[in-house]
């Protein structure tokens, strides 16, 4: 939103609209299926909205990001702060494990929501995503999860040969 303010672009008020005609944004992996882990910016619950809302979404990845299957990145799990500790407790009795987002000497990451990010780090890629994502959104205190399914709609890839080629 800042650089598009000091860049000159017109905003809208996101609650004052129903829908939007395109969102373009990236994706930390995406796979064959256009399914995708996003959120490594700290941004995923706001940034599915902004998807779901959206007629297309259009995702721009370099080739390092396309995928056979999901998890070699982690996952971002936007949290509730209060009773955090018994909601990892809950992710990790489902046998998910990872840690709270930090910015080093300055406590934990919270995200514009004011919310905390729990990257899960997978011991393997996912055949189902789709059941890990419905697992862990099932937890209260579980906002939003960075698994995004059926969202994206043209996906272009940058290739270190500076062509572009789309995901079909």
């Amino acid at each position: 939103r800042e650089q598009a303010k000091r860049g000159g672009i017109p905003l809208a008020d996101v609650d004052a609209i129903t829908f939007i005609d395109i969102t373009v944004d990236g994706a930390d992996e995406i796979d064959s299926q256009k399914r995708m882990i996003k959120g490594g910016g700290g941004a995923l619950l706001r940034e599915k909205i902004l998807a779901n809302s959206s007629r297309e979404m259009v995702v721009i990845v370099d080739e390092s990001k396309v995928v056979e299957k999901l998890g070699k990145h982690s996952l971002p799990v936007e949290i509730l702060p209060f009773g955090r500790e018994a909601t990892i407790d809950k992710i990790k009795k489902l046998g998910f494990h990872g840690k709270i987002r930090s910015h080093d000497r300055d406590g934990p990451y919270l995200t514009d929501n004011g919310n905390l990010i729990y990257d899960i780090q997978f011991d393997s890629l996912r055949d189902d995503p789709e059941r890990d994502h419905e697992k862990l959104i099932r937890i209260p205190g579980v906002l939003e999860t960075g698994f995004f399914f059926n969202l994206a709609g043209r996906v272009l890839i940058g290739k270190s040969d500076g062509t572009v080629a789309q995901l079909e």
